[in-house]
């Protein structure tokens, strides 16, 4: 795993303007479905950036989500239910040469683009993403998060909240997210891994903190590691995506 620290591995500490010249024109894939309340500080963190566009992809939400997508300077198209459906959606349209995929509840780190663009033209990398904060001043969160600095370095394993990117091309060489209900990200970056390094910027994206406050951060927890374990040991991903949303349900 490489992991890039500011002034060292030929990557140079980005400034403060975050409109920087020369870089490839980066497209963001948003998923969301009910987003209203977290999607607002999301697209507006976009806003002005030259060299990006956004592509809002919603799933058949029943808040006000495509209306606070469309007041945004954003394309916003519809598609079914499903991350992966969506996101792939998103891909098909896009016309930047690196793409993205940020969470609809998570804000991109200034710039963003400037560590996109040094990483990807690294020697040997085929993907990126980004340290992860989560949005809530809880001591438990802290490991989380240390939790999850540790399994993108040692294990090139980062997820979908992470703001996985890379070239364009390379997304759609590998096929895209595979169709599942569940896990899609997962699977994806285990094919990354199959064709080069995967890159963490050290610099966070910040996401909202209710999935672990909804049902508990150690209960979030271990969900996620049993569904994990159970993708790992090849257990079906729609049974998989039962299970874990039957467990949500309890828990709520």
């Amino acid at each position: 795993m490489t992991i890039f620290e500011p002034g060292t591995a030929r990557l140079t500490q980005p400034h403060s303007d975050r409109h920087i010249a020369n870089i490839p024109q980066i497209s963001i894939i948003i998923p969301v479905l009910n987003e209203a309340p977290t999607l607002p500080p999301t697209l507006k963190k976009l806003q002005g950036i030259k060299g990006i566009e956004v592509i809002v992809v919603d799933g058949g939400s029943q808040d006000e989500t495509v209306t606070i997508a469309q007041s945004f300077s954003v394309q916003v198209i519809t598609t079914a239910a499903g991350k992966a459906r969506q996101m792939n959606a998103g891909a098909a349209i896009a016309t930047g040469d690196t793409i993205l995929f940020l969470h609809g509840d998570t804000q991109l780190p200034d710039a963003f683009n400037h560590w996109i663009e040094q990483i990807l033209s690294q020697p040997q990398i085929i993907a990126g993403a980004f340290e992860l904060e989560i949005a809530a001043p809880v001591l438990a969160l802290r490991w989380v998060e240390f939790g999850v600095k540790m399994r993108s370095r040692y294990c090139q394993l980062p997820y979908g909240d992470q703001a996985l990117f890379m070239k364009t091309q390379t997304f759609r060489d590998i096929g895209g997210f595979p169709d599942l209900p569940i896990m899609e990200d997962f699977a994806l970056v285990r094919q990354l891994q199959k064709r080069g390094k995967i890159a963490i910027a050290p610099v966070p994206v910040i996401t909202s903190a209710r999935r672990w406050q909804q049902i508990g951060i150690l209960q979030t927890t271990l969900i996620n590691q049993i569904v994990i374990i159970g993708y790992l040991l090849g257990i079906p991903s729609p049974t998989l995506a039962q299970w874990y949303r039957a467990r949500k349900r309890k828990n709520l």
